[in-house]
């Protein structure tokens, strides 16, 4: 009998990928994988400690398992990813039922850890930071049916922001070899992939670390020549290493996309220095004129945490004027969360929770007002859109991505799935853009 596996995924596009992975090399082993997770033969939970609710709703998942346990003894229950790499052996101390604990960098070695799970019944911890990044797995026809797909380039962070538990749950700065990274988008492409985003904690630094070419840029311009590959993205971008040329790309190149995530995490310089960021509010605000001057048409999106230890109400100010400057399309915003082993920790001045809920509700309240307003500028024009399947609200609808990243929905019971369309937009909302199709 076919053994059955299930992913749970909680946290970012970097744990998505690895989930994915995860998923190709257990399929290409013989597993096969199920939605129901009650008919599980293994579960694995890959989990995310960079945002509260995320490591939050992950523990909780984990600790129900344990009555899917008792019911199936034999069950292997595995958590990995961020979590597993801060927690270690912990976890089998919380969670005595858990038969292995997986860092993000050892997730390639998960068929021989099952086995031995298998054959012998031991609990397995693999928590080495220094593994060897392992190339996107191949497994044809896994991808049958989607258009878009994630493409990691590099793994871990060096730049030690305050605030981030990032490279001590990733592990040190480790750029995949360019011809690598063509060869996997090469291979998408061929799996009917129409869009790339490729991924990593710092995609700018790309090969800066190793003194190798292409850097970011180069690879951009090699993949901008695969045949088949329609649109090009990235995320997540470093304001202090994003260079000129990088920016004159977005003029420049036929499928990377006009939209760009950068994140500015506070609107206060005093605030920035605290944060080890790198670089000033007023040398940000210069990166997005420069932006929108190379492409004016170019959507921008950002995070921002509020609450950061020391944070006054004139800093708090300054990051609702830099919204209100900057006028991002949209923005990812968060309370200051603390985990251990920060540098944060070592700051004075902490801010109450309360405070923090304060902050984040005035600055959410600001921005969701501005995300509609741009949102609704956009009414009478037409977009490209890149078709992605039906859309979640059923009814006839399509749904796809504008070349800013925007989701559009439209009526179509054509089947138009991979296609690239014109749409006129009719109508903006705060999450969405809703419109009508131009190609018949």
């Amino acid at each position: 009998m076919t053994q059955l596996f299930h992913i749970r995924t909680f946290g970012c596009q970097m744990n998505k990928h690895d989930s994915t992975s995860l998923s190709q090399i257990l399929i290409n082993e013989g597993y096969g994988q199920t939605e129901s997770i009650d008919d599980a033969h293994i579960v694995l939970v890959n989990t995310c400690t960079v945002r509260q609710k995320a490591e939050e709703k992950a523990l909780t998942l984990i600790g129900r398992l344990s009555h899917l346990k008792a019911k199936k003894p034999d069950l292997i229950i595995g958590v990995i990813g961020c979590v597993a790499q801060q927690s270690g052996m912990d976890l089998f101390t919380r969670f005595p039922y858990l038969d292995l604990v997986l860092g993000p960098r050892n997730i390639h070695h998960v068929n021989r850890f099952l086995s031995q799970i298998k054959e012998q019944r031991e609990r397995i911890s693999s928590l080495d930071l220094a593994c060897e990044l392992t190339p996107f797995p191949k497994c044809n026809g896994y991808l049958k049916g989607r258009v878009t797909s994630f493409l990691k380039i590099m793994e871990g962070c060096d730049n030690f922001c305050a605030y981030c538990i990032v490279p001590f749950v990733r592990g040190r700065e480790t750029s995949l070899p360019a011809a690598r990274v063509i060869d996997q988008a090469r291979y998408l492409v061929t799996q009917g992939i129409k869009e790339i985003t490729l991924i990593g904690q710092n995609v700018n630094s790309y090969n800066v670390k190793n003194r190798a070419l292409p850097t970011f840029p180069g690879l951009l311009k090699e993949l901008d020549t695969i045949a088949g590959l329609e649109r090009l993205r990235f995320t997540t971008s470093h304001p202090k290493d994003l260079s000129g040329e990088l920016i004159d790309l977005f003029a420049g190149s036929k499928s990377l996309c006009p939209h760009i995530h950068l994140p500015v995490q506070s609107g206060s310089t005093k605030i920035l220095r605290l944060m080890n960021r790198g670089y000033t509010r007023d040398q940000y605000v210069d990166l997005i004129r420069r932006l929108r001057k190379t492409r004016p048409d170019i959507a921008i999106t950002s995070d921002m945490v509020v609450g950061f230890p020391g944070e006054t109400q004139e800093d708090f100010e300054d990051s609702l004027s830099l919204i209100e400057e900057v006028k991002f399309d949209n923005l990812f915003s968060f309370k200051y969360y603390e985990r251990p082993g920060i540098k944060a920790l070592q700051l004075p001045e902490a801010i109450g929770e309360k405070e923090k809920q304060r902050r984040l509700s005035i600055l959410q309240d600001r921005q969701r007002g501005i995300t509609l307003s741009k949102n609704r500028l956009l009414e009478g024009t037409i977009q490209e859109i890149l078709v992605e399947g039906p859309a979640k609200r059923g009814g006839g609808q399509l749904t796809g991505r504008a070349l800013g990243n925007k989701v559009v929905n439209f009526p179509s019971r054509a089947d138009l799935k991979g296609r690239l369309v014109r749409v006129k937009i009719d109508k903006g909302f705060q999450n969405s853009l809703l419109g009508e199709l131009v190609d018949r």
